[in-house]
């Protein structure tokens, strides 16, 4: 269900065990559309969302009581990774996906990394655009099952998150 008003400020919060249906539900809303062009479900939507919310560190954002907003961060070989973002599409375009981002690059300069590291499909091309405009570089491509992967990397400097609000 669409959050009553879209341009309220969401909230941001660390997600609880009892948003996992609220989340697997933005999931789904925020990448259904990209079934057709994939051929199949995107990766994120094949998570078990009540396994992730006690693995990876996950936030949601909220506007009023529904949940707009997810993303899922996680320490891998890798170092930082980036693992979700998914915004629902009543509040895709107003900015949620930028503060997200923000957020999961400052978590990693808590965390004391240099950089951040993501997975999208390469036929995702507006996404792939969104994280190339954002910083990110390509790291790497590699076919992994069904899905055509593009690895992305930004550098991080510790000053550039200070005291940003999400």
């Amino acid at each position: 269900m669409p959050p009553s008003s879209s341009r309220a400020r969401p909230e941001i919060r660390s997600a609880r065990p009892d948003d996992a249906d609220a989340i697997e539900a933005c999931v789904a809303a925020a990448f259904g559309p990209w079934i057709p062009v994939l051929g199949t479900r995107p990766a994120p939507m094949l998570e078990d969302y009540r396994a992730v919310l006690f693995a990876r560190q996950v936030f949601v954002a909220e506007i009023g009581a529904q949940l707009v907003g997810v993303l899922v961060l996680a320490n891998g070989a890798d170092g930082f990774m980036l693992e979700t973002v998914a915004v629902h599409p009543s509040v895709a375009g107003k900015g949620l996906g930028h503060i997200l981002l923000a957020l999961a690059e400052r978590e990693a300069v808590a965390q004391g990394h240099s950089s951040i590291t993501l997975v999208t499909h390469a036929k995702m091309t507006r996404n792939v655009a969104l994280y190339e405009r954002a910083g990110y570089q390509r790291v790497g491509e590699r076919n992994e099952g069904p899905f055509a992967r593009v690895y992305m990397r930004k550098q991080l400097g510790s000053r550039d998150y200070q005291g940003r609000e999400p």
